[in-house]
Order: structure tokens, then sequence, then C-alpha cells
């Protein structure tokens, strides 16, 4: 039974380096950073869920998501709404023209609380809509493509279309989203001062849960027969329809939980920042996204985390310096990746590992075996299914 488990998660060593990860964020840098940079720490791992996604998504799945900051942001917008509503009371408001509602909306003359935000007043609905209403828009977007066949260039466009579409959207309904600026001053979480030194320690440990639960998770599908299967559709998708699959429906279910993984980030990015702006939406923040995963590795779920960490670690630190040459350099950083590191630093890790330890098994490379995966996934399949 354990060997099972273990076998299910991708075998020791995948488990042994989530747990490396889990001393390294759990241990390590609570114990050597002070606070302001461990809240930093937390902000820069708001991002590995989104590379997480792109790793079932992209390297795994073969659809490349150009707009994954639309999730991350509706995730994001979902809880900053319940913190500026339970920041919004009467008595925190009785300066206002209209007490009771966001600043904002005073500002731009409402004079009620809009009607969609009304069920934000509970913190159960605010939960199930970080999940649930990225979860509906990826399925949406994922149902109307994949079912006409569209991918490759085209999906990808269109994604980073929505993601420009979605975000002139909320800055031109800033009475109702609090326009460029987004939904800021937020300060309690259920009457709990989210401020507060240890209030901010608390919430980079549940981030950490929560991102190695993902790791979990994406581990879990990545060495299922549905895995091999999205390696399959991947390489051979025109072999894998035939055998009698629906491959409409496997993209659009992995399109749907790299939503959910961007939204869990996005979410807690508003917990530990304090605010939501469209800004995390367009589709620079959304290419910057697909940057993670790429340097990281898109074959590689560990490898993706460390990317956006070290990639966002490496742009606070050289946009402060050089703000406008860090564009430049997330370019280049991007198209050497591609062009001489396909595989990112997992793959680097795992070439030179291979050479240390000759008996190591390397990672698979996205691109050599691609009759060799479809046809060894379609011979598992039962009669039925090669009908």
């Amino acid at each position: 039974m354990v060997q099972r488990l273990i076998k299910a998660f991708g075998g020791t060593s995948a488990l042994i380096q989530i747990a490396v990860i889990a001393a390294i964020l759990m241990v390590l840098l609570p114990a050597t950073t002070e606070i302001f940079r461990l809240n930093l720490f937390g902000k820069y791992l708001t991002y590995a869920f989104v590379a997480v996604g792109l790793v079932l998504c992209w390297g795994y799945g073969g659809i490349l998501s150009l707009g994954q900051g639309v999730f991350f942001g509706l995730g994001g917008y979902c809880m900053a709404m319940f913190l500026k509503l339970e920041a919004s009371t009467p008595e925190a408001t009785k300066i206002q023209t209209t007490p009771g509602i966001p600043d904002f909306m005073d500002w731009n003359q409402l004079t009620e609380l809009p009607w969609f935000w009304e069920p934000f007043h509970s913190f159960t609905f605010t939960v199930f809509a970080v999940i649930a209403v990225p979860a509906f828009f990826a399925w949406l977007i994922g149902y109307a493509m994949f079912k006409r066949r569209v991918g490759g260039v085209y999906f990808a466009i269109i994604t980073q279309a929505i993601a420009v579409i979605l975000t002139i959207l909320i800055v031109g309904q800033q009475g109702y989203t609090g326009g460029i600026n987004g939904i800021t001053d937020l300060r309690t979480l259920l009457g709990w001062d989210i401020r507060t030194d240890g209030a901010k320690y608390i919430l980079y440990y549940a981030c950490c849960i929560a991102l190695l639960l993902c790791l979990l998770v994406g581990n879990f599908i990545i060495n299922s027969r549905f895995g091999r299967l999205l390696i399959a559709m991947r390489d051979q998708e025109d072999r894998v329809r035939f055998s009698g699959y629906d491959v409409a429906n496997m993209k659009v279910f992995v399109f749907v939980m790299a939503s959910v993984f961007a939204a869990i980030g996005g979410a807690f990015f508003t917990l530990q920042v304090g605010f939501m702006s469209p800004t995390f939406i367009g589709a620079v923040a959304s290419i910057e996204m697909v940057v993670f995963c790429a340097v990281g590795g898109r074959l590689s779920i560990v490898g993706a985390a460390c990317g956006a960490f070290i990639v966002s670690w490496a742009k606070t630190s050289l946009s402060d310096s050089f703000p406008q040459i860090w564009p430049v350099v997330m370019g280049a950083l991007f198209i050497g990746v591609v062009m001489f590191f396909p595989r990112g630093l997992a793959g680097l890790v795992s070439d030179y590992g291979s050479k240390l330890m000759p008996g190591r098994r390397s990672q698979s490379k996205p691109s050599t075996d691609k009759p060799d995966t479809a046809s060894r996934t379609s011979s598992n399949a039962t009669p039925q299914e090669q009908a």
C-alpha cells in the first residue's frame, strides 16, 4: 500500500525533492530571514502556484496559455472583495457620503453596494468563489476553443487577448473594481489583523503548505494514467483521438486545473501583499509567468516552482537598480532558455546529476519519443477505447 502511494506521487525521488523544498521553505528561510524578506519570499511563492499549473498545461499537455494572469487575478480579486467589505463597515467609513461601501465606490458616486459584491460578505462563499469563478471561466474558454480544435499559437494569442481585454474592463469600471489602483487598504481577515508580523508569519506558512499540497497533486496527476495520456496527446494528438479518447475534454480538464492553481496563488498574494490590481492580470504579467515555468523547467513540478521563486527574486533585485533594463533581461532570458536549455534549470540538474550518478534515470525530453509515447499509451487502452 505504501509503495503504491509513493509510486502514485512520483516515486521516492520526487517525494525527496518536495521534502527538501519543504525543509528550505518552512525551516531554513524563517530561521535565517527577517519578517520583511520572508513576506517578500511569500509573495514569490504565490507565483509558483501558476508555474505548477503551467507544467501540467504547457509542459505535459502542450497547451501554451499566455493568459494565466487572468486566473491569478480572478482568485486575488475574489479574496480582495471579501477583505475590502470587511474593512468597509459603517463605523470605519462614517466620513464617506455613503457609509458601508468601499471607499472607491463612494469616490465614484455609487450609493449602494453592487449586487455581485453582496455574496462576498461571506468568507465561505469567498473561498468557494476563489476556486469556482476561475474554474468556470477557464472551462468556458477551454470548451469554446478546444471543442473547435483551436490550439497551438492561436490559443496562445487568444488567451493573451483575453488578458488584455479583462485588464481594460477592470480599469474602465473603476466604480466597481477600483480601476487602475485596484482594491487596496486591506486590513483584516475575519477580524484578524493581517498586517502584523505574527500574521505575516502565519500567512507565509499557510502559503507554503498550500504550495506543497499543489506540488503533490501535480505529481499525482503527472504519474497517473491521465498524465501518460497528456504526454501522448502533446506528442501525437491525432493518434490519441483515433484511439477513442476525447482530446478536447482532456485539454479542458488540464486547463481548468492550471487555472485553479493560479487562482489559489492569487488569493494568497492578496492576503500577503494586502492589495490586488489589474497589473497582475495583463499580458505582461502573464508572459512573465510563462518565463517562470520555462526557466525552472516545464517538465518539472519542483523545477517550475523554483524557477518562479528565482526569477521573481532576480526581478526584484535588478528592477530596483535597473528598472529600464529588466524587461529586456526577461525577454532575453526566455529566448535563451527556449533555444539552449529547453528543459530549464531542472533539465540541467537532471543532466549533471545523471553524469555524477550514471545509474540515475534522466528525465524524458519533451520532443524525442513522440511516436513511442503515443503508441505505448494507446496500447494500454482497452479494446472498447481502441475501437
